[in-house]
Formats: C-alpha cells, structure tokens, sequence
C-alpha cells in the first residue's frame, strides 16, 4: 500500500510514521508538510523522516495533484493545532484546517484515493456537564480550532462513498514523549513544570475533566483506520477515540506527575473562573469496532515516558514555556522574524 502522512513533522506524526514502518515494512509511505516544527527534534537519534521513503515540504493549502496519483491512503494529521494558536491565527485556522481539508479530500477523491483519515479531536464536545459524550450527542465547539473539526466532518460526510471511505478520529487530548515533543499540552506540561521547578501550577480549580490519549495508542488508531473495512462502521465513521480509563479530572493528572517526579509542589487556583472546556467521553464504539488496537499505555507509564525523556535530553528549561516547544510561542518567532507572512506562508517561497 501507498500511504500519503500529511503533517508528519509536527508531534504526532513521527510516531505514527513509526508504527505505520514497523506493522507495514512494504508499504510506500510519503510524508507531506510545511516545515514549521522541523528544527524542533526532543532526543532524537535520527530524523524521524528517515522512515519515510519520500519526503515532501509544502503548504497543504497548495497540495500539487501530481503528489496524489497513485496514493492508496491519506492519513490527514496536518492542522493549526491548538486553541492558542487558532485564537492567534483565527483565519488561518479555518483555511488550513477545514478549508484544504476539504480540498484535499476532494482531489483523493479525484485522484482515486481509496481511505481517507482525518484527525479530529474530542474538543468538539467543548463545555459539556453530565454524562459521558458519545459520537451522537449534541457538539458543543468552544475555539476556532474546536469548530475547523466540526466543520470539517460535515463536509467529508459528503464525500464519502463506496470507492471513499472517510473516518474520522476523535482523538482525546494527546499526550506522552515524541521525537518533536510538545509542551503546550496539559500533562506534557506538568511533567516539565515538575522537573524543572519543582512546582505544578494548575489554572483552574483543578476539577475540569479531561479524556487523554498517549500518543503511541493514537498511532495504533491511525493504523486500525487505514485498514479499516469500510462494512465495519460504513463508508464514513466518526467515532471517539481513548479509553474510559483515560477520563481524568485536570488535578488527578497533577498529583500521578507529583508521585513520580519526587519533591513536587502542587498549587491548585481554588478562586479561578470556571473552565468552560470540560468534558468526559464514551469510547464503547472505538472498543467495539477497534478490537487489537486499542490503547494498551497507562497514566504512570505516559508520565515515566515524558520525565525519562527529557531527563535523556538533560532537559532544565525553566522558561520553556516561552521556548520553541511551545508551538504557537515558535509560529510567533517566524512570523517575527520576517520569515512567515500573516498567513504563515514561508515568504522565501512566495519571492522565489
């Protein structure tokens, strides 16, 4: 099989390139992105593009079609990719993410593409109180970055047929250590903030809720819904993707970090205003259909990974929340720099 990754370069994508090498050691697999977050490799021994047999560097809004022919698979990862970032670049936001979603998907369609895979996000059930949200209950987008997902979906709905097959994964917010690691996600930054400060500084009251995912058991999805046969959940699925287990109150996360990482302070914002991202979700689906892929990493075991990790790279960052693992805080220096327009087009690209 030929499988086209777009977005590999950011921090999912080099684990999932991984997983796609070593459960398919034939298949052709091509990596497609703009090279924001290239320069930004955590502890890695080799370019994670290394497992690819082609690379290529582009703007996705600009995906040429000759890149298309022949490709069995798209795997979708690329996206402005939080809510900082879509709240900072609000219209780039939409453009990147539903807007050349969409055209991309279009031209597979054309191009004789067989599975589409987009990664969505469980923040399109933004503030929800109750129950356990599952794929048929009410949406609720919050961010600019929650409503490119919802937007997004709808329109691959439309797409999908016998010859497409669309799936489209909610993922719970990621986590755990990667080849380009990111900060700006909330277990990742406990485990740094523990490491170098001794201190876990918690925003909130400490009571939101939070469905995760280690981002080894989002490749394991990624691989399920390549292969996924188009009788088991239909041409185009939507579907939740975590473990209830992983359903986790933001100061449950806090204190597993303070019982692996010695010496810890936990400060929890008792007086802060109520976080309107809360929710708790329901993977009965993705465990119904996902059988063998499904995620097999705990809590204490994401959290050894993150704090072994960056102790391997000597990690002592004290103000790396202002450094180039934090993704919008690295988009704002090569805007700055004169090297990323508005629009976050690479300007040497537009003058050449």
């Amino acid at each position: 099989m030929k499988v086209l990754v777009t977005g590999n370069m950011g921090y999912v994508g080099p684990v999932v390139v991984r997983r796609l090498r070593e459960f398919h050691p034939q298949a052709t697999l091509i990596g497609y992105d703009t090279g924001y977050f290239a320069h930004c490799l955590t502890g890695a021994l080799q370019l994670p593009e290394n497992l690819l047999d082609l690379q290529y560097f582009g703007d996705v809004r600009y995906i040429p079609d000759q890149i298309l022919q022949g490709i069995d698979m798209i795997v979708h990862l690329c996206a402005i990719s939080n809510d900082p970032m879509g709240a900072t670049f609000e219209k780039v936001t939409i453009d990147i993410n539903h807007l050349a979603s969409i055209s991309l998907a279009r031209k597979a369609k054309g191009a004789g593409v067989k599975r589409f895979v987009f990664a969505s996000s469980c923040s399109v059930y933004g503030f929800a109180e109750g129950g356990f949200r599952r794929e048929e209950d009410a949406l609720n987008p919050l961010t600019a970055y929650a409503k490119s997902k919802v937007q997004t979906e709808q329109d691959l709905a439309s797409l999908a047929s016998e010859d497409f097959a669309v799936t489209c994964l909610r993922f719970a917010t990621a986590c755990g250590m990667s080849d380009r690691l990111r900060l700006d996600l909330v277990l990742n930054d406990f485990v740094a903030s523990a490491l170098v400060a001794k201190h876990i500084n918690i925003l909130s009251d400490g009571t939101p809720w939070r469905p995760l995912i280690h981002v080894k058991d989002m490749a394991r999805a990624i691989d399920w819904a390549v292969q996924r046969d188009p009788k088991d959940g239909g041409n185009f699925l939507t579907v939740n993707v975590g473990s209830d287990a992983w359903n986790y109150q933001v100061k449950d996360l806090a204190e597993a970090v303070g019982n692996l990482v010695p010496n810890v302070k936990i400060s929890i914002n008792k007086d802060a205003q109520p976080d309107k991202r809360s929710y708790r979700v329901n993977f009965d689906k993705f465990s119904k259909l996902a059988q063998g892929f499904l995620p097999i990493v705990d809590l204490l075991t994401a959290v050894e990974g993150l704090r072994d990790g960056l102790l391997a790279m000597q990690f002592r960052d004290t103000e790396f929340r202002t450094g180039e693992l934090i993704r919008l805080v690295t988009l704002r220096r090569l805007r700055e720099s004169g090297q990323l327009t508005d629009e976050l087009r690479w300007k040497e690209k537009i003058n050449s």
